[in-house]
């Protein structure tokens, strides 16, 4: 299967260098180029992409922003969205995992991760680990807001669902849960499968942002 890729970024250089190696893969095919957030939305209006590669700091709309729309139109299925940052737009990072991204990379990743981390997210998976995800909220725990409310999507789960939610949320992997819970990581597999069904959640990056918000989990906890 081809990834139909997009690139929104700025700056011309990044987004031929971008494009360059993208379709160099026979897997991967930029399908679109937009140089700022609004333009990424008007693009996608006339083109069909799996996954979107998008700067952070542009003008206009920001990446953070034109996630948030993007994910929130795109909610039934659509194109995931994978933001890049460097080491001085942590804070952005997080706000773009809350709008929805499915994880974010260092703009100076080697090209091998680059490619990798559009074919995870364009199989349904996030590029950022639940555990490094974690620490984000931890650190920006207070933009969360002073007094989470539980999301009536909650009672949907069974006991044992909401049990793996939460092991979820403090960064297992899929095998530290099945030791934890004694179970197989099949199963652990398919709860968590469950679970974002359930709640109409994109990936585990977001299942952790949830029990956040929820105040299923409380920062530091």
């Amino acid at each position: 299967m081809t990834v139909r890729v997009m690139i929104v970024d700025d700056q011309a250089l990044v987004r031929a260098g971008f494009r360059m190696v993208l379709d160099s893969q026979p897997d991967l095919q930029v399908v679109g180029e937009a140089i700022d957030g609004a333009d990424a939305l008007r693009v996608l209006n006339r083109v069909d992409a799996d996954v979107v590669v998008m700067d952070l700091r542009m003008p206009t709309m920001d990446g953070v922003e034109a996630t948030r729309r993007i994910c929130a139109r795109s909610a039934g299925g659509g194109p995931r969205v994978l933001v890049l940052t460097t080491f001085d737009t942590e804070a952005d990072a997080f706000a773009a995992l809350r709008a929805g991204a499915s994880g974010f990379l260092l703009k100076n990743v080697p090209p091998e991760e680059l490619m990798a981390a559009i074919r995870v997210v364009a199989q349904g998976d996030s590029v950022v680990a639940p555990s490094i995800t974690r620490r984000l909220l931890d650190r920006f725990a207070g933009q969360l807001g002073p007094a989470p409310a539980a999301d009536p999507r909650l009672a949907q789960l069974t006991e044992r669902e909401r049990e793996v939610l939460l092991l979820v949320a403090q960064g297992l992997s899929n095998a530290e849960i099945a030791a934890r819970a004694h179970v197989a990581e099949a199963t652990v597999k398919t709860h968590v499968g469950r679970i974002l069904a359930k709640l109409q959640l994109r990936d585990r990056v977001q299942a952790v942002v949830l029990a956040y918000e929820s105040g299923l989990i409380t920062p530091g906890g």
